[in-house]
C-alpha cells in the first residue's frame, strides 16, 4: 500500500499489556547488573545473577507477542513499507544515541585511554555501522562485538531481522506452519545450547549465528501465544511474576546447565508472557509499571558506555569488595536516572516529532 493512500490513523498504537510491560523493565534491570557482575567474575558460575544474559531471550518472546498483537489485523492495510517505518522510529533513535555514547566512551575514557590506537579513519566505519546496525566485529579489546561502541546493540540487530521476516513471511502464515516453524526453531535451541554449553551466544563474530537461533525460537513462540491466545488466568499480580521471572536470572549454573538454561527459554519464558497477559493488576502498581516498561528500552540501549569505563576502573585500580559493592549500586542508579532523562529529553520527543510529521505528511 503507497502512502498517499495509507489511512493516518491505521498507526495509532493500541493499547498495552501493562504488567508485561513491568515486566520488561525488571528484564532491562537484570542486564544491566548482569553486565556490572560480569567484569568481577567473569566466570558465571561464581554470578550471583550468572543467567541475567537470558533476559534477551525473554524481550524477543515478548517481542514475539507484541507485534502480533500490535499488527497481525492491520498489517495487510500498512503494508511492509509503512510497518518498516514504525519500527524504526520505535527503535532507531535509541540505536543512535547508543552509538553515540559509546563513541564518545570510548574517546573520553577517564580511566584508560585506548583510543589513541585507532586514526579517525579507522573509527569512522566502526562508528557508522554502530549507526545503521551493521554488524563490524573487529575491536580486538571488546571482545570482537558486533558492535564495538554499543555492544547490546546486537539483540536489536536481530530484532531488526525478525521484524522483516515477520512483515513479508510471519504476518501471512497460518497457525499450523507457525507451530511447525517454532518447533523446528526450538530444536536449534537445543543444539545451540548443548554444543556452547550454554545460549550466551549472538553478540560477537564467532556465534553470530547463536542470535539467529535464539531470536528465531523467541520470536516465533511469542507469536505463537498471542494467536492461539495463550492466555493463562492468574493472581499473581505484577510482584509475584516480578519474582518467578527473577528465578530464572538467579539460577545458579551445575552439570546440565545448558539443558537449564534450553528448559527456560523454551518453557519458562513463554509461560510467564502467558501468564503476564492473564494476570490483574493492583492500581497502585499501574504507574510502576508503566515507568519500568517506559526505562527500559532506554535503560538497555544506553548503559553499556558506561559499563566498559567500569571495566576498565576495576582491571585497573582492583577495588575491594565495600567499595565495589557501592560502585555498583551507585553505578546502577545513575544508570537509571541517565535513562530516565534520555527517555524524557530525548527518545520520547523525537519518536513523537517523527511520528506527527509522518501523519502529516500522509494526510496531505
Amino acid at each position: 500500500m503507497s502512502s498517499k493512500t495509507l489511512n493516518p490513523e491505521v498507526l495509532n498504537p493500541k493499547g498495552h499489556f501493562v504488567i508485561l510491560d513491568g515486566l520488561r523493565g525488571v528484564a532491562a534491570l537484570a542486564i544491566v547488573v548482569f553486565h556490572f557482575m560480569e567484569w568481577v567474575f567473569p566466570d558465571p558460575k561464581h554470578n550471583f545473577i550468572g543467567h541475567g544474559f537470558l533476559a534477551v531471550d525473554f524481550f524477543f518472546c515478548l517481542s514475539g507477542f507484541v507485534i502480533g498483537y500490535a499488527y497481525d489485523d492491520r498489517i495487510r492495510q500498512m503494508g511492509a513499507g509503512a510497518f518498516f517505518v514504525s519500527r524504526l522510529i520505535r527503535l532507531h533513535p535509541l540505536v543512535i544515541l547508543g552509538s553515540v555514547l559509546g563513541l564518545l566512551g570510548f574517546l573520553f575514557d577517564p580511566i584508560m585511554n585506548q583510543a589513541g590506537a585507532y586514526s579517525p579513519r579507522n573509527l569512522l566505519p566502526i562508528f557508522l555501522c554502530s549507526l545503521f546496525l551493521i554488524p563490524f566485529p573487529v575491536m580486538k579489546e571488546r571482545a570482537f562485538n558486533l558492535f564495538g561502541f554499543n555492544a547490546p546493540a546486537w539483540s536489536l540487530f536481530w530484532e531488526y531481522v525478525a521484524n522483516v521476516v515477520y512483515a513479508l513471511v510471519l504476518c501471512r502464515i497460518g497457525l499450523r506452519t507457525l507451530l511447525v516453524l517454532t518447533v523446528m526453531a526450538a530444536a536449534g535451541i537445543v543444539w545451540v545450547s548443548y554444543r556452547a554449553g550454554n545460549l550466551l551466544g549472538g553478540w560477537n563474530g564467532e556465534n553470530f549465528w547463536d542470535g539467529g537461533v535464539r531470536v528465531s525460537y523467541s520470536f516465533l513462540m511469542g507469536l505463537l501465544i498471542f494467536r492461539s491466545n495463550g492466555i493463562i488466568k492468574n493472581r499473581l499480580g505484577f510482584i509475584g511474576l516480578s519474582v518467578l521471572l527473577s528465578l530464572a536470572f538467579f539460577m545458579p549454573h551445575f552439570r546440565w546447565n545448558w539443558l537449564a538454561e534450553a528448559g527456560v527459554v523454551l518453557l519458562f519464558f513463554p509461560l510467564v508472557v502467558s501468564l503476564g497477559t492473564g494476570s490483574s493488576l493492583s492500581p497502585g502498581l499501574k504507574k510502576v509499571c508503566e515507568l519500568s516498561g517506559n526505562l527500559s528500552y532506554p535503560l538497555y540501549m544506553t548503559h553499556y558506555a558506561f559499563i566498559w569505563i567500569f571495566g576498565n576502573y576495576l582491571t585497573t585500580y582492583k577495588p575491594g569488595l565495600r567499595e565495589l559493592a557501592l560502585v555498583i549500586i551507585a553505578g546502577t542508579l545513575f544508570l537509571i536516572g541517565f535513562a530516565y532523562v534520555a527517555m524524557r529529553v530525548y527518545d520520547t520527543p523525537v519518536r513523537n516529532y517523527l511520528t506527527t510529521k509522518r501523519k502529516r505528511r500522509l494526510r496531505l
